[in-house]
């Protein structure tokens, strides 16, 4: 008898272990994480540690490819010299992910985001900060059991001052539950 259940037990684990979209299949998938992000081009920047979390949509096309768009609010920015440039945005992330493995991909993609906050302690720097921000986002997630474990390294295109030529650089780290919303 504990040698059935130990059987079942690892046949489920499996099942769940190596979860993949069917082609033709839309998963939704709520999740929520950290951010780690940077400012370039600018000497002695401390990290900020900020939360990002949102929604994303994935549709296989392919046996072990899919696309994902999203919405995520993300925090972003960090500590110069002193002054701190709290960054919020809409992140609107479009990837393509490749299944290496079943419940493993590699991905990347474009993601436009959309500046909804800024708090900077000092009002007497001469620049503006960009409304819309573009970065390009290449990272790998895992999947078991319908819960997505995933992480991004987002690398900045735009500038995020006007004049000036710093950008943003971050690592964001969620966790996901996928909801198939059809089955083929």
């Amino acid at each position: 008898m504990k040698k059935l259940m130990m059987i079942a037990a690892l046949m489920l684990i499996s099942m769940g272990a190596f979860a993949q979209n069917e082609v033709g299949q839309i998963t939704l998938k709520p999740m929520a994480g950290v951010n780690l992000s940077t400012i370039t081009k600018i000497k002695e920047t401390d990290m900020r540690v900020g939360a990002v979390a949102g929604v994303e949509g994935e549709y296989a096309f392919l046996k072990n490819f899919s696309v994902t768009a999203g919405l995520l609010y993300s925090m972003q920015g960090a500590k110069c010299y002193g002054v701190k440039y709290n960054l919020d945005y809409i992140n609107i992330p479009i990837l393509v992910n490749y299944y290496v493995i079943p419940g493993l991909a590699i991905k990347a993609g474009m993601q436009p985001s959309l500046k909804v906050s800024e708090k900077i302690d000092r009002t007497d720097l001469d620049y503006n900060t960009n409304s819309f921000y573009f970065s390009i986002p290449v990272g790998a997630s895992y999947e078991y059991s319908n819960f997505v474990l995933d992480a991004r390294y987002n690398f900045g295109i735009s500038t995020i001052f006007s004049p000036g030529d710093a950008r943003h650089n971050w690592l964001s780290i969620t966790i996901g539950y996928k909801i198939p919303i059809n089955t083929k």
